[in-house]
């Protein structure tokens, strides 16, 4: 039982990276992904990698997964038939909600549709005061009407959201164990589980989601763990969670709301894994699948978190990686807009029926078919040969568009990526720029099956000078799931005052969270050796509106005066001033508690330096849109550690390829990261 495995199921290709906890060695494998069942292809693909790596059933010890299947059924409205009970007088806050327009210019815009229709809103009569004092006692009467109620609902999942309930969860609780009495076959959700925090409005909508979310996830985990039980029957299984770290499979039945963004984080948390490899501590990271490109910041191997976040048009309160994500992938589809303007994405081919050049049947150009008419992509194919592209095809596809733009179609082809180019710029901006950080501080990490391929670009429009391209780009993600640890949060939320008045509340509240914490531990059966918490607190000034995240170094007893002065560091960070004298409060302390798995010692290669690498072949590549150069094509693989080589190049393996342009200078490090020096 010597194999740990990550599977990251994305829009085109999902993805294994399997590790040998004994040796080191890595196996990877990509399979096409199957939009319709995504667990056909994680099957297909175990089965494909074991028989390809030689990897026994029984010498799977850990298997994490991380799934798109919550953000699918958002997408395509796919979910539960929810009802929702709330506090009396309370039915239509899922509707009202803020008053917020995302989109304030656009006069066409809607709302999507709340996912409980008003029929299926039901009030009880009960509540709770701000201080968590009951005003309106929870009748057995009122109990016995919801539960008919919802039983005429026909729903089969159900969300319950009272009244501050995230600081006395006691109706809540009372509700659940009767309805589930009453009605096994529903799935219940209460706001007090899924995310026990202040703010009414948002807390309601993640209590649905969560609900939405719930017969999905249960159907799909069912089908997964039976059939991982047959092709790994020893493998202990693990979800990942858009914070980051996974959680057991009963737990994400339970939550699924915490995996909408799983594959994301995997990839946050892999590029922070090779980061460390190569010492690169501030860096920008750049995955570019098929569908989108997901950009984050890390300073000092640590990503943001963050608890707000829209999912497909619906408010979550639910912590994830601070990532900021575009619509530009290897299938974004060309189009021309009534301006008469080309634009490239959000829409994308994905992997059915997928670019042009793929033979399925997809007619319309797309990121990759420019690629690969321009030389940037091997006519060979992807996957090392095992995915066959027509060229014609793309060219096909791509004249159209040339001939309206009045251009040549290798012309054209350029253009189309440099506007995918500005859409990953401008989504990298968002994360530093506007925040306060000069891109140019920072190196660039990018991974996916295309972001190696579109990096020098995006380097060169941002100023950096430096990229690092990790071994296995397209497989980062399933990497990530094999280095994630075992994590769970816990939050206890109600305004504190940072004063030493309030420090005993607080005190309080921290050993609350830390045998909350040493509970999950033992029930995980976490060794001792191997328990990590961490501390931190949504501190803001007395009377504003939102707050910020504080984390403290350690846990016992923080004092008041190193609490006020930690938050005057974060607000000077974030907005360039503080005020000393001002009064501060808690909103939320949390903790979150992380269960350390066994780290491998990873092998390194060395190469001769004396001795450059050979190409295996040349083709001729455009770098710009008036000719194309005569390139040398290099196998990834025979890239020892120590060699170095210029550009212009190709750097061809089976999960990605890499480009150098013209003046760029590479060397491969001790952990096989190509380290790209950006010619100005």
């Amino acid at each position: 039982m010597s194999w740990v495995v990550g599977i990251d199921v994305g829009g085109t290709f999902t993805d294994f990276h399997a590790l040998n906890m004994t040796t080191g060695d890595v196996r990877v494998h990509k399979t096409p992904s199957t939009p319709a069942n995504p667990a056909d292809a994680v099957i297909a693909g175990m089965r494909d990698l074991a028989s390809l790596a030689g990897i026994a059933p029984h010498e799977v010890h850990r298997l994490s997964h991380g799934t798109t299947v919550a953000t699918n059924a958002l997408i395509q409205g796919k979910g539960g038939r929810v009802a929702l009970i709330v506090t009396q007088g309370f039915r239509d806050l899922l509707e009202i909600g803020r008053q917020i327009r995302p989109h304030m210019f656009d006069l066409q815009k809607d709302y999507p549709a709340p996912l409980v229709p008003r029929e299926r809103r039901l009030e009880v009569a009960e509540r709770v005061a701000f201080d968590g004092s009951v005003v309106t006692p929870l009748e057995d009467d009122s109990l016995a009407g919801v539960i008919e109620a919802v039983r005429a609902s026909g729903a089969d999942a159900l969300a319950v959201c009272l009244l501050f309930s995230f600081l006395n969860p006691d109706h809540e609780r009372r509700l659940k164990q009767a309805l589930s009495a009453a009605l096994p076959d529903v799935h219940v959700s209460i706001s007090s589980d899924v995310q026990p925090e202040f703010r009414e409005y948002e807390r309601l909508s993640t209590t649905v989601l969560n609900a939405y979310l719930q017969p999905v996830m249960q159907r799909y985990l069912g089908d997964f763990e039976r059939e991982i039980a047959r092709l790994a029957p020893e493998a202990i299984v693990g979800i990942n969670q858009s914070a980051g770290g996974l959680m057991s499979p009963p737990q994400a039945r339970h939550l699924p709301i915490r995996t909408a963004l799983s594959g994301p984080a995997a990839g946050a948390v892999g590029a922070v894994d090779v980061a460390r490899g190569a010492g690169c501590a501030d860096f920008i990271t750049l995955d570019m699948g098929g569908t989108s490109a997901d950009v984050c910041l890390v300073r000092d191997y640590r990503a943001d978190m963050t608890h707000e976040r829209w999912i497909e048009g619906y408010p979550a309160r639910v912590a994830s990686v601070d990532i900021n994500a575009v619509g530009a992938g290897g299938g974004s589809v060309a189009w021309f807009d009534r301006d008469g303007l080309i634009k490239v994405g959000p829409e994308s081919a994905g992997a059915d029926p997928g670019p042009a050049c793929y033979g399925l049947g997809g007619d319309r150009p797309t990121v990759t078919d420019a690629n690969l008419l321009l030389g940037r992509l091997s006519p060979a194919g992807l996957l090392g040969g095992g995915m066959a592209l027509d060229s014609a095809a793309a060219r096909r596809c791509l004249q159209p568009m040339a001939e309206r733009l009045g251009m040549g179609v290798e012309r054209a082809a350029h253009g189309l990526l440099g506007i995918v180019t500005a859409n990953m710029v401008r989504a990298i901006r968002a994360i530093s720029v506007e925040r306060g950080h000069d891109p140019r501080d920072f190196a660039l990490l990018p991974f996916g099956g295309a972001g190696p391929l579109h990096a020098a670009d995006v380097a060169r429009a941002l100023g950096l000078r430096r990229i690092v391209v990790p071994a296995a780009p397209g497989i980062l993600c399933a990497q990530g799931l094999v280095a994630s640890d075992l994590r769970e949060s816990f939050v206890d939320s109600g305004v504190i005052r940072v004063d030493d008045a309030g420090l005993p509340r607080i005190d309080r509240v921290v050993d609350e969270l830390q045998q909350r914490a040493a509970a999950w531990f033992d029930a995980e059966a976490v060794a001792a050796g191997d328990r990590e918490s961490m501390l931190s607190f949504d501190m803001r000034y007395v009377g504003q509106n939102y707050e910020l995240a504080v984390a403290t170094p350690a846990l016992g007893g923080p004092d008041a005066e190193a609490l006020r002065q930690a938050f005057f560091e974060v607000h000077e960070r974030n907005y360039g001033y503080f005020n000393a004298d001002d009064p501060v409060e808690i909103v939320n302390v949390r903790l979150t508690a992380v269960g350390r798995f066994e780290r491998p010692t990873q092998p390194s290669s060395s190469g001769d330096p004396a001795t450059p690498p050979i190409p295996m072949s040349e083709r001729a590549v455009w770098f710009d849109a008036d000719a194309a150069a005569t390139t040398p094509v290099y196998d990834r693989s025979a890239l020892l550690a120590g060699h170095r080589f210029g550009g212009p190049a190709v750097i061809e393996q089976m999960d990605s390829t890499t480009l150098l342009f013209p003046g760029d200078r590479c060397s491969v490090d001790a952990a096989g990261n190509l380290i790209i020096e950006v010619a100005p």
